[in-house]
């Protein structure tokens, strides 16, 4: 662990204990960071939200209807009253798909959507649309707004006919920067924490999308406990924050 993380990690509990970590970030920034979460498994929905609220940073939120480690599915009226305190915060929400599928290659004028129960289903130019549209009517039932007009395909995967069709749609996808994939789904056996801490302070650059997960099913030592050191260090750096929402 390097002296930088060490010293963030000692210093976080005396500074939430004072006030000062939810302190107004410095005014000139030497950079922005968009930083964006993928909803998974939801298991630190909470611990994110509060992480971003105490240091005052608006992320981006692609939401699919994926299921959680409670049992439901993040766009049942059980996540209602999380995604209304979101909205309230002044978070950016775009479309993950509802099914969290996989684009997998063209078919002519129709695309292979590999499903997460790996079956797979044909989808025209239609399909796609409603694809992607139906978070964002979700979304709106739940909370009384709806996406901004920005879709993720599930692990970044796309073809054309899905891009073309999605933008005819009005949604715009956003992937991330190669700095920007924090590795949150990796094995934490051989990319523990502390590796992905560092790599993030080294590498992240003004304009990068830096992308993680609400909850990964798969990693055994969870990073989103690691955000409050990659916060304070990413804006000790001199970063600001902010969505990709346009105006």
């Amino acid at each position: 662990m390097s002296f930088l993380l060490r010293r963030l990690t000692c210093l976080l509990p005396l500074l939430a204990a004072s006030g000062l970590a939810a302190a107004e970030p410095a005014p000139a920034c030497s950079g922005t960071l968009y930083l964006t979460f993928d909803t998974g498994n939801m298991r630190h929905a909470e611990l994110i939200a509060e992480t971003l609220a105490r240091h005052q940073v608006k992320a981006t939120f692609f939401i699919a209807n994926e299921k959680t480690l409670r049992g439901d599915h993040a766009l049942d009226d059980s996540w209602a009253d999380y995604w209304k305190a979101r909205v309230k915060e002044g978070h950016a929400f775009g479309s993950h798909t509802w099914r969290h599928g996989s684009f997998r290659e063209d078919a002519g004028d129709k695309v292979h959507y590999r499903l997460m129960d790996g079956n797979t289903v044909t989808l025209d130019h239609a399909a796609i649309c409603d694809e992607i549209r139906k978070p964002d009517q979700r979304f709106r039932e739940l909370t009384g707004r709806g996406l901004d007009p920005l879709w993720r395909a599930p692990g970044g995967r796309t073809t054309p006919n899905a891009l073309h069709a999605a933008t005819t749609c009005g949604y715009r996808h956003v992937g991330w920067a190669k700095a920007g994939f924090l590795g949150d789904e990796l094995p934490s056996e051989t990319y523990p924490n502390a590796m992905l801490v560092e790599r993030a302070l080294a590498s992240l650059r003004d304009g990068d999308i830096v992308m993680a997960h609400l909850g990964i099913w798969s990693r055994k030592d969870p990073f989103a406990p690691m955000f409050e050191p990659l916060i304070a260090g990413l804006k000790a750096r001199g970063f600001c924050f902010a969505t990709l929402a346009r105006p």
